[in-house]
């Protein structure tokens, strides 16, 4: 299937943008993880792949969403955008992954990856702004895969995302994307409305026949003001998310993301290993986008985010405490350790409703996607290989 996956991107995707793929993403970002490795026997953690919330503006209002899409639309300035990547490319970083809010909504995100041509950027989105005209840019720029979000059928959709027509608006931008030759994707956070409908073959196959080119499935996370716990997923559920996906990754000509698996089906967490952490939409260095606290921020130390992240107590604190505690998300199996850590090292509540630390002591635990006794190790060498080397597996539950 991986040659099948490639011959149908090698058919559809413009030529150049594939090789920027390549390179600036595959070499680099192998590249990039040896160096994290060589930094950590050092005791030193910068993580390889940075996701940057750029604003926290959004034209919808989604169930679960911890970013304050109703206060006064704010983003992270061109400059300190700028200052950030840059940093972080001096040590070896090529890969960022852009968040909001809604990306789109950012002023200058044209401009951002316009001035980086020797990094890549994936570019989560609901899809609604994704215009002929900001396609083509996209296009002469090459840097850049959008990976738009699909929560489920038109009514779910619209449950979902606190809006009205949310998912021909968003099926409308993947066609666009498509259409202009762009690398796309599909995401969705599987939960209780929308887990018999995409998670499931014939969606699958209506992807592939769409022009889609990877899908990532992720296990909602009920944080934030409107949390909805009701809609997280029980234990079996998530067991079936990781072996639908595996199952659809080694059978259909498309790319199949699940990023909280090593090579072994052991759940694992990506700001636990170090290997990615968060910048909030005002610039706070946090460990990942659910946890909004953070005791630094990229403007810390003149600009240098190397030096605030490695020197970071309360980062090292995180990973060190969630490693120990659980291989999957802290957060969600135990939100009481996660508010102690965070008072311990004086974190302060980076949102604008400044509600977190009332949200967090009220959440109850929830299960995710630590499963003893019930792993599904990757059944392809490639992905094994893959997996163990450049993305997880770097001893930080030993």
């Amino acid at each position: 299937m991986i040659i099948a996956t490639a011959n149908r991107m090698r058919r559809s995707v413009d030529a150049r943008l594939l090789w920027k793929f390549a390179y600036n993403f595959g070499y680099k970002g192998m590249r990039s993880v040896q160096r994290f490795k060589k930094r950590l026997k050092k005791g030193q953690t910068f993580p390889p792949f940075l996701y940057l919330s750029i604003t926290n503006a959004c034209n919808l209002r989604c169930q679960g969403c911890w970013i304050d899409v109703t206060a006064p639309k704010d983003y992270i300035d061109l400059a300190d955008l700028n200052r950030l990547i840059n940093n972080a490319k001096k040590h070896g970083n090529s890969f960022f992954g852009i968040l909001g809010g809604e990306p789109f909504m950012h002023p200058d995100l044209i401009p951002l990856l316009e001035g980086h041509p020797d990094c890549y950027f994936q570019i989560f989105t609901n899809g609604h702004f994704i215009t002929d005209k900001v396609a083509s840019e996209l296009r002469r720029i090459g840097n850049a895969t959008v990976l738009i979000s699909v929560e489920g059928t038109e009514m779910v959709s619209d449950e979902r995302r606190g809006k009205s027509g949310v998912l021909n608006k968003t099926l409308g931008g993947i066609e666009t994307c498509i259409r202009h030759r762009l690398i796309t994707g599909v995401a969705t956070s599987v939960c209780q409305t929308n887990i018999d409908d995409l998670v499931n073959e014939s969606w699958v196959d209506e992807l592939v026949r769409r022009g889609v080119h990877y899908v990532w499935y992720h296990t909602y996370r009920p944080v934030g003001p409107e949390a909805a716990p009701h809609l997280a997923l029980r234990p079996e559920q998530v067991l079936s998310v990781r072996r639908f996906a595996m199952d659809m990754r080694n059978r259909k000509a498309i790319g199949v993301v699940d990023a909280y698996w090593d090579d072994k089906g052991q759940a694992l967490c990506p700001a636990a290993t170090g290997i990615s952490h968060h910048i909030g939409p005002w610039g706070d260095i946090e460990p990942c986008p659910i946890i909004q606290f953070a005791t630094e921020t990229i403007r810390d130390n003149d600009g240098d985010a190397f030096k605030t992240m490695t020197e970071s107590k309360l980062l090292k604190d995180f990973r060190t405490t969630a490693a120990k505690a659980t291989r999957g998300c802290i957060v969600l199996e135990r939100p009481d350790l996660l508010k102690d850590l965070l008072e311990r090292n004086g974190a302060k509540d980076t949102t604008a409703r400044k509600q977190a630390y009332v949200e967090l002591t009220v959440m109850k635990s929830l299960n995710s996607q630590h499963n003893p006794g019930h792993e599904i190790p990757e059944e392809k060498w490639l992905y094994r290989f893959a997996k163990k080397h450049w993305f997880f597996g770097f001893g930080a539950y030993s």
